[in-house]
């Protein structure tokens, strides 16, 4: 078959191109001889300079969405240049709100299976398969799609790094969104933009996580302010993410965020598989825990064995006093 086109589906909010979306770039100009972006809004002038420095030749975009989420009116549009011997070899998204439902819908339209949970994409006889992590991250199986259908994969963020390629801005060109009746009803009538500051969880340097070590939510204050003097970003196991102490954004792991920062420090981290499977990707690794026989143990480069009430002020103190 050969993979001479793939689609990057394109995401960006405020005319700034989302992370994932350039990772994605960067490994599907790796694969294929023509690299192009899907985008659903009106605004893909703004982008077309990003996305064309990291790869892509086009960006098909659907214009304005008059208010509709953008899976419906994108799947659509894909799908119908699909049909009309236009489309790519494969479509590429990202594990996002807006991807997968763009690739549940993609799905239907084109009665072709997902990939889903992919970490890295690999040639197998003339096409693509994915390469995706079970039994907690322990093994990796590759998938292959028997059909010759449009491959849809579902990427996991972090799987790679984003890196421009030199090229110039991408012509923008329209995206045909057939009409889809019923199902493009729904319209967005008002947004919420969560406050934020300091560092972002996914794209921080270092990030300094939380767990039911801490004993109970007060005690995450020393998370804080440890990552307050470090200019890291907080983090937290599931465990208490799941008791209210703190919102789910901060969460690391198999259904949290997936993070690689040059340090990540885990206190009171016991080290379940689905948080490893979050963090292990970092560059350096240090664990605190009174238990010695915590698995967070074995995948740290520096362990230390003691009560995260006692280290953590300490390590602040010092940084305090330097």
């Amino acid at each position: 078959m050969g993979i001479s086109k793939i689609w990057v589906l394109a995401e960006a909010s405020g005319g700034n191109v989302a992370t994932i979306t350039l990772e994605l770039l960067a490994k599907a100009r790796e694969l294929a001889d023509t690299v192009e972006c899907v985008y659903g809004g009106a605004d893909a002038d703004a982008i077309a300079a990003t996305l064309g420095a990291h790869g892509a030749s086009k960006v098909l975009s659907t214009g304005d969405l008059g208010g509709q989420l953008a899976g419906v009116p994108v799947a659509a549009a894909v799908a119908a240049a699909v049909a009309a011997g236009n489309g790519p070899d494969a479509v590429f998204l990202g594990t996002t709100y807006d991807g997968r439902d763009v690739a549940g819908r993609l799905s239907v339209r084109l009665d072709a299976p997902v990939i889903t949970n992919v970490v890295d994409l690999v040639e197998r006889d003339g096409g693509l398969a994915g390469v995706e992590p079970v039994f907690g991250g322990t093994q990796n199986v590759i998938t292959k799609f028997t059909t010759d259908k449009v491959g849809i994969f579902l990427i996991r963020p972090k799987s790679f790094a984003a890196e421009e390629s030199g090229g110039g801005a991408a012509a923008v060109e329209a995206l045909t969104v057939p009409d889809t009746g019923a199902t493009g009803a729904a319209r967005i009538v008002n947004r919420h933009v969560e406050e934020k500051s300091g560092p972002q969880l996914d794209e921080a340097d270092v990030v300094v996580a939380g767990g039911r070590g801490l004993g109970e939510k007060d005690n995450y204050a020393l998370v804080e302010n440890l990552a307050k003097a470090l200019g890291a970003a907080p983090g937290a196991s599931r465990a208490i993410v799941d008791a209210g102490w703190v919102p789910y954004s901060y969460q690391v792991g198999q259904t949290g965020k997936v993070v690689k920062p040059t340090v990540y420090i885990a206190a009171g981290i016991s080290g379940a598989t689905q948080h490893l499977v979050g963090m292990k990707g970092s560059k350096n690794i240090i664990a605190i825990n009174k238990d010695p026989e915590a698995p967070i143990f074995s995948v740290a480069d520096l362990g230390i064995v003691g009560d995260v009430h006692k280290v953590l002020p300490k390590l602040l103190e010092a940084l305090q006093n330097r």
